[in-house]
């Protein structure tokens, strides 16, 4: 059970500012970390109507193990248009990456996850809600998170030979929850490299009013924002981001996921996602995976959060090839 209840936020204002530099480590859980990163977020200011029925699934057959693995075992075939698409703008959105049944077995599972690891309270005052590293005590979960389907589309898409488990993350933005900042995951995973993707596994369809991640592109966007100083006290980093991308006429792809359809999207991609103004969780399983050979960075930061949690026994400045980050492709017996 998840025991934290305190926002960082109470935590920090009684230290100096030297105490809370962004330079300096993360010191408390991956939940406090979100309690604290949602609040750096300016407020939507799109009104969109509350959509009731966001989870109709046409099936609800939940496959067995053996089913599940055949389909997640089974290799996506990447065409050239793809991977030009996400050369350039790092990210795509792939339809029909998984059958409904496999999307509507994972949906069970991870609410029963949800329910079991939040007390009521927790589920009553937190609006988003963070599990991570579930694989480890988990099989249905540890084949979605070493899925061969998706890791080796991954090795294609960074054109990498092959790649390792960063962590995986149940995120749940629950009913109010307000935007997630503009931000790219260079910070969030302190790997000393550029080859570093995220697949976002939405367990259910997600319509717009979700809040469904928004991409800006192309990927070389971030060069425009890079200088504007990150300010872990409230929204100006998000707002200034905000009006550059508008000044400079950036566009943003956003749009709602169909059930089976996910997203990758590389560590240098800006991204954010809108307020949940449903009355349902939207729930995702979200995996990231780097390149083998990677190292961890000389210097972590808060932003980099609990990163001891998922690269453990490894110190800066060492391969990040632990334990817990096993080689998900290539894998003996496939090609």
């Amino acid at each position: 059970m998840n025991k934290s209840f305190s926002t960082p936020s109470s935590k920090l204002k009684g230290k100096n500012a030297t105490e809370i530099d962004v330079n300096q480590p993360w010191e408390l859980d991956n939940q406090a970390w979100w309690d604290w990163y949602v609040t750096l977020a300016e407020k939507d200011t799109k009104t969109i109507n509350d959509t009731k029925s966001v989870r109709d699934f046409k099936s609800n057959k939940i496959l067995s193990l053996y089913e599940l693995k055949n389909e997640l075992n089974t290799t996506y075939k990447l065409n050239l248009k793809q991977k030009k698409f996400f050369q350039e703008n790092g990210f795509i959105k792939i339809k029909n990456m998984f059958t409904e049944n496999a999307i509507f077995t994972l949906n069970r599972e991870l609410s029963r996850i949800i329910i079991k690891g939040f007390s009521k309270r927790q589920m009553k005052d937190s609006r988003f809600l963070s599990l991570d590293m579930t694989w480890l005590n988990n099989e249905l979960i540890k084949q979605f998170v070493l899925s061969p389907r998706i890791a080796k589309l991954i090795s294609e898409l960074l054109g990498v030979l092959s790649v390792r488990l960063y962590h995986d993350n149940i995120l749940i933005k629950r009913p109010g929850c307000g935007r997630t900042p503009w931000h790219h995951d260079t910070h969030h995973f302190p790997l000393a490299t550029q080859d570093v993707v995220t697949a976002w596994i939405p367990a259910h369809a997600i319509p717009e009013s979700m809040g469904p991640l928004t991409f800006a592109k192309p990927i070389d966007a971030y060069k425009l924002v890079e200088n504007i100083e990150f300010n872990k006290f409230n929204n100006s980093y998000d707002k200034n981001i905000i009006k550059i991308f508008k000044d400079k006429k950036i566009q943003t792809e956003s749009g709602s996921f169909d059930i089976g359809e996910i997203s990758f999207h590389h560590n240098l991609c800006f991204h954010s996602a809108g307020s949940n103004n449903t009355s349902n969780d939207r729930i995702v399983l979200a995996n990231t995976y780097y390149a083998d050979g990677a190292k961890v960075v000389k210097n972590p930061t808060m932003v980099s959060g609990d990163w001891k949690k998922f690269i453990p026994n490894t110190m800066p400045g060492e391969v990040a090839a632990s334990q817990l980050n096993p080689v998900c492709w290539p894998i003996k017996g496939f090609k």
